[in-house]
């Protein structure tokens, strides 16, 4: 492709911009505190259609421009390397099970990743915001966001991967 960093550009342009819109428009109060959105789903996809260093962009800038336009601006600088991390997690866990089912390893990347990102903002309340112990009572909401965002990735990876739009992505996928 003549110009795959400009598409790979524009790409990731576009994820991060679906993302911020999916995390503040798209969710889900969650009754502990906080909310579950689509946007996790999003970031997750970005791992596993985007090279890496694109999608942990994408992901890290467009979550933390999410949470700076609805009110929670004080997570933005952890919310940048939590996002871009889960992606990266995403895209090596889904590269490293490449003998398993599609089905399979799209589920496990998702979610290790999401573990990673329940663990990033525990410690971030934990310790950052200076919460203690206390941050503890943020596990279920997370991990509920984490749930939302590892069905929804998985619905559509799966679902894009039978369109033209990604059907040749990661060719020696076992479809099984």
């Amino acid at each position: 492709m003549k110009h795959k960093k400009l598409y790979l550009t524009v790409y990731s342009a576009v994820f991060a911009a679906l993302i911020c819109v999916a995390t503040i428009i798209i969710y889900i109060p969650i009754p502990t505190g906080g909310y579950a959105h689509l946007g996790d789903g999003l970031v997750l996809l970005s791992g596993l259609f985007l090279p890496i260093p694109y999608a942990a962009v994408a992901s890290g800038l467009g979550s933390a421009l999410a949470d700076i336009f609805s009110g929670y601006a004080i997570y933005a600088p952890a919310t940048l390397i939590i996002k871009a991390l889960c992606a990266v997690t995403a895209a090596l866990v889904f590269q490293a099970l490449k003998k398993l089912p599609l089905i399979v390893r799209t589920v496990l990347s998702c979610i290790a990743a999401e573990i990673l990102m329940v663990l990033g903002y525990l410690a971030v309340e934990a310790f950052a915001l200076g919460y203690g112990a206390a941050a503890l009572g943020g596990i279920f909401g997370n991990a509920m966001q984490g749930c939302v965002g590892t069905v929804s990735c998985s619905v559509l990876y799966l679902a894009l991967r039978k369109t033209r739009l990604i059907a040749n992505h990661h060719s020696s996928d076992n479809e099984s």
